[in-house]
């Protein structure tokens, strides 16, 4: 995936307190404090869109963060982005950094949705990024790297270890490849439009091929397609290809529940979904890509 070089990146979108270590591109690789490994039960659920209530996370204090939130926190508590936009300014820093390309994914997702809401004579109101290494407070609970990428509607945060990126190619079987990480993003603020339109009540329990809860997850990856179609069209990046559409499609099927359970479990109950097939997910993020209208995204009706 390349972005446009003279893209002027908005790190202000993201908030980032990752660890010592834990900073992607230019620094020796990656560290995702603790890894992704033996935690596939709870990814299940949590994975692309989830959230914590329920599972047994508990919000408040700050627990066991100890030094790894005074070297990314200032006393205020405010996250350190200092160093994000020093190394994330245009898009030839997106071409080049994973984390600098991360932004700019989030900066060109937002622009959409901004504008197609004022077509709409609506507001789009932005919600943050927050990148972590180890574990973060959230408005849902306490995150750690275990849960994947999720959206928190209650403090409307996007939040992610970019470690996860890394564990979808060796874990889960993508193919990876950076158009994969915007799928991932965009989905997540799929969940952030559903939010804002009052799409997200209801979804809790009801699981099942054709339940709520995979119901919601599927227009957020049919969002995701609405982005892709216009992504080009945000500034932010160039022409998509043939390639990066088939990264979006290998993302959506090494999550579904169908392939998860089967590597998991060795067998597949799809009573138990919460998420979709690997066939309903690229089913609908192609139905986002090659309509373009957030219109046809409508998978609360009629078989999915």
């Amino acid at each position: 995936m390349t972005f446009n070089p003279n893209a002027q990146l908005d790190p202000s979108q993201v908030e980032d307190v990752r660890g010592g270590g834990g900073r992607l591109g230019g620094r020796g690789g990656m560290v995702a404090g603790g890894g992704l490994g033996g935690v596939v039960i709870v990814v299940l659920y949590l994975l692309l869109g989830g959230n914590l209530s329920g599972t047994g996370s508990q919000s408040g204090g700050l627990g066991g963060l100890g030094d790894l939130v005074n070297q990314t926190v200032d006393a205020q508590g405010v996250p350190d982005n200092t160093q994000l936009a020093s190394d994330c300014k245009t898009g030839a820093d997106a071409n080049q950094r994973d984390d600098c390309r991360v932004l700019g994914y989030v900066n060109s997702v937002q622009a959409y949705w901004k504008g197609a809401f004022q077509a709409q004579g609506k507001t789009y109101v932005p919600a943050k990024t927050r990148f972590f290494t180890n574990q973060t407070e959230t408005g849902c609970g306490t995150a750690t790297t275990q849960v994947g990428p999720f959206y928190c509607p209650a403090d409307r945060y996007i939040y992610i270890d970019l470690g996860f990126f890394e564990a979808l190619r060796t874990q889960f079987g993508a193919q990876g490849g950076p158009f994969a990480e915007g799928y991932v993003i965009a989905h997540e603020y799929g969940h952030h439009v559903q939010d804002l339109m009052g799409a997200l009540g209801g979804s809790s329990g009801q699981t099942g091929a054709q339940g709520q809860s995979v119901r919601v997850e599927l227009q957020a990856d049919c969002y995701a397609g609405v982005w892709a179609n216009h992504a080009v069209e945000t500034q932010f990046l160039q022409p998509l290809t043939a390639a990066n559409i088939a990264d979006a499609l290998d993302a959506a099927s090494a999550v579904g529940d169908d392939r998860i359970q089967k590597q998991t479990q060795g067998s597949v109950n799809p009573e138990s979904w919460t998420h979709g097939s690997s066939a309903q997910r690229q089913h609908w993020f192609s139905v986002g890509y090659q309509g373009g209208q957030a219109t046809q995204c409508d998978t609360f009706k009629g078989p999915i």
